[in-house]
């Protein structure tokens, strides 16, 4: 996936996670970002660019939920699953060596 595209799913993503509780994230989304994050570091590490960390979104679709459902179980936790993904995906590109490019 382009980085560029990427990025706009992942602003997005964590655009709908600060709008469902009027500017705040809610604790469970919080928690579900926290689980994504955690498998991020896990899958990418702490030196990468954003074109790798956009190769890596593309298989995103498999295994976040699968991080989410496992930590975070509660009912209703696949509502904000995508969204939650995207924002971790967001938070985590800031600590990119080409962020600022």
């Amino acid at each position: 996936m382009q980085v560029e595209l990427a990025r706009q799913h992942w602003e997005e993503g964590l655009r709908r996670l600060c709008v469902a509780r009027g500017g705040g994230i809610p604790e469970t989304m919080l928690e579900q970002v926290e689980a994504v994050t955690d498998e991020l570091r896990r899958r990418v590490g702490g030196r990468f660019t954003l074109a790798e960390l956009a190769r890596v979104y593309d298989g995103a679709d498999a295994w976040a939920p699968e991080a989410i459902a496992e930590r975070c179980p509660r009912p209703g936790w696949a509502r904000s699953a995508a969204a939650a993904a995207d924002a971790a995906f967001h938070l985590y590109a800031r600590g990119a060596r080409d962020y600022g490019s």
